[in-house]
């Protein structure tokens, strides 16, 4: 799923409408209606890890500008157009929806809508957006198809949402889990974009007597830290990734903790700049210094195993123990 640099641009993509009302609806999901979110307005957007806040309200309560700019990086990349008709508001091969939801983007499933189809009827306003594999928000134009399908067929994307705004633009989600709360899910002390991040609780964190690569991974420690940060930072912190964090020194730990932060701010600069991300250890052969990079698939016994790529000559494992390895059968 994206990592907290994306969502954060994701963030950003959706700043400019807030304050806008929805004038037009499409989109392919069948949990979350999207036509109840016709006529609402939107009030707010917030961000935390790897998870996007969108408020609604069914009348206009804020006075917030309409017309945001976006900001420079973004203005650059942008490719603007008009809402069109009704095959443009619900998508690409709209047409088709109905007998295809099931095929479309993964995510759907009977949690997605907890609140009910509607914000208006309750004080849960807030819609909780949750990312999937190459889940993505687009402003202004679908995306579209970048190869064939296993079955040779080049059809686009079809979105779980779409929302037109008044001001003529509109933004298509696709590839998510979406449902209603009644307030944001918000901790900045753990969020590792956020101005607030708090060092002292990640360093205790990564102190425990278990692999650090499980403890970058909590989401309640590390907030919007993924598997492509977590493999980068480890490398560049010189620490094999099943390190005990009990047998690191202070100063390791200060250093992991810097190359998070670094590697994840640049991230998103970089996408905001249009740089590609570069990555030193993440899906490589070889590393840097020319050494064979190894792979395997680590996680906590009985949780989820994610795939780790390190360098055993710049990554050395620490004696003398050497906690359990817990492999993708």
């Amino acid at each position: 799923m994206p990592e907290g640099p994306s969502v954060r641009k994701f963030h950003h993509l959706t700043s400019p409408f807030v304050g806008q009302q929805v004038v037009k609806t499409g989109g392919s999901s069948k949990k979350l209606n999207p036509a109840s979110f016709q006529s609402l307005w939107f009030q707010d957007t917030q961000v935390h890890g790897k998870k996007l806040f969108l408020r609604f309200d069914p009348d206009e309560e804020t006075k917030s500008p309409g017309n945001n700019p976006l900001p420079e990086p973004l203005r650059k990349g942008e490719r603007k157009k008009e809402a069109g008709d009704q095959k443009q508001a619900l998508g690409p091969d709209s047409q088709k929806i109905s007998d295809q939801s099931s095929q479309s983007d993964s995510g759907d499933n009977g949690s997605e809508c907890l609140g009910g189809d509607s914000p208006a009827g309750g004080a849960q306003r807030w819609l909780q957006v949750s990312f999937g594999l190459f889940g993505s928000i687009w402003v202004n134009e679908f995306s579209r198809a970048k190869k064939a399908n296993k079955r040779g067929d080049w059809r686009d994307p079809i979105p779980r949402l779409v929302l037109h705004f008044g001001s003529g633009g509109f933004l298509a989600f696709y590839n998510c889990q979406m449902s209603w709360s009644s307030s944001p899910v918000v901790q900045p002390t753990s969020d590792i974009l956020s101005e607030k991040f708090h060092r002292g609780q990640a360093l205790e964190a990564l102190g425990q007597e278990q692999p650090v690569c499980y403890t970058l991974l909590d989401q309640r420690c590390f907030s919007g830290l993924g598997n492509i940060i977590k493999n980068e930072a480890l490398y560049r912190a010189g620490i094999h990734p099943l390190s005990l964090g009990s047998l690191l020194s202070p100063r390791q730990l200060e250093i992991l903790v810097d190359h998070v932060v670094e590697f994840s701010t640049d991230w998103l600069q970089g996408k905001f700049q249009g740089r590609q991300n570069h990555t030193q250890i993440y899906q490589k052969e070889q590393c840097p210094a020319g050494h064979q990079v190894r792979k395997e698939a680590f996680g906590p016994p009985g949780g989820f195993q994610r795939l780790t790529w390190w360098c055993p000559q710049c990554q050395p494992r620490l004696p003398p123990d050497e906690p359990e390895q817990v492999q993708l059968s």
